[in-house]
């Protein structure tokens, strides 16, 4: 029991000495998911960069947490920060979540160029469990966002809001139209006329 309580103290020393590094690349596989990563990975600006922002404080804030053994209400606040953005894109279920799953990844890519990690390496099932636990409830708050996204197009549809919200713009409309109509109707008369 000594030993073991020996052991998951310096697995935390170790992961907090690694912080630095363990949130780098975590981050950047992270935002490597995503189309315009380069934009999402240069820009530091919160407000011209949202989606970067969000993800580098809600990984760290769920490293931290992990870090401190935190209960699992806890994690609820910075997971929705991450996963509500990967809930209105085009992520299947298992490519919203994936980002959390990688720290596993991540930390063992970490230890493996540590000298002083290594040793740890075969240590990590506690911290890779809670890791787990984490996913699992990033995967349960992806599926109530995916709900209320479902529920919000349904009264959209009922109310016929989609209409303007789905429709192209009307003068846009207009010129499309204009242009598939005929050189007479666009002139506004007769060619004769004009002559």
């Amino acid at each position: 029991m000594i030993e073991q309580k020996i052991i998951m103290q310096s697995l935390s020393e170790a992961l907090k000495r690694n912080e630095d590094a363990i949130l780098a690349l975590w981050t950047e596989r992270t935002l490597d998911t995503y189309e315009s990563s380069d934009f999402f990975k240069k820009s530091q600006d919160c407000f011209a960069n949202p989606v970067g922002a969000n993800i580098r404080e809600g990984l760290a804030q769920i490293f931290r947490l992990l870090i401190a053994g935190a209960d699992s209400s806890e994690f609820t606040k910075p997971l929705d920060m991450i996963i509500r953005i990967r809930a209105v894109q085009n992520f299947t279920p298992s490519q919203a979540v994936a980002p959390i799953l990688a720290l596993k990844a991540v930390v063992r890519q970490v230890f493996s160029t540590d000298k002083d990690c290594r040793n740890l390496l075969s240590e990590l099932a506690p911290f890779e469990a809670e890791a787990d636990r984490m996913m699992l409830l990033a995967f349960d708050l992806y599926m109530e966002c995916r709900e209320r996204l479902y529920k919000a197009r349904i009264r959209e549809l009922k109310s016929g809001s989609y209409i303007l919200t789905d429709s192209a713009c009307a003068s846009a409309l207009i010129r499309e139209n204009l242009r598939e109509l005929s050189p007479t109707a666009r002139t506004g008369g007769c060619a004769a006329d004009k002559a």
